[in-house]
């Protein structure tokens, strides 16, 4: 079963507009520390704090060899909220057509009426 503190760090790491380029940026591939603060106008340590989140979620991972830190995506992190939103999606599909077929009835009962009565 998805534990759904799972699914809330993820949203909360991913509501963030910074945090959602450098998502991006890492979807391209791994990116040093510095490569990913170079187009954001904020320091060294506030995007260290994004990627702090971004880790934490379980979004991204980072590994530190000689005195360069990278990081890359975590598949598995996307693929926990992919999953979540694929449950969410079949689950309201199902209530459509159901619906579907509940506003359908109607209108078959009232032609049959009709033609009925035509007769």
């Amino acid at each position: 079963m998805l534990n759904h503190s799972d699914i809330d760090d993820i949203l909360k790491a991913l509501v963030e507009p910074t945090r959602r380029q450098i998502v991006e940026r890492l979807s391209r591939g791994p990116a040093s520390v510095s490569e990913l603060a170079r187009p954001f106008d904020m320091s060294l340590a506030a995007i260290v704090q994004h990627l702090q989140v971004l880790e934490e979620s379980g979004l991204i991972r980072s590994e530190k060899i000689g005195r360069v830190r990278t990081c890359r995506i975590e598949p598995s992190g996307l693929d926990r909220i992919a999953g979540w939103v694929a449950e969410r999606r079949s689950l309201m599909e199902r209530r459509f057509d159901r619906l579907g077929e509940m506003l359908s009835q109607p209108a078959n009962n009232q032609i049959n009426n009709q033609q009925e009565e035509k007769e």
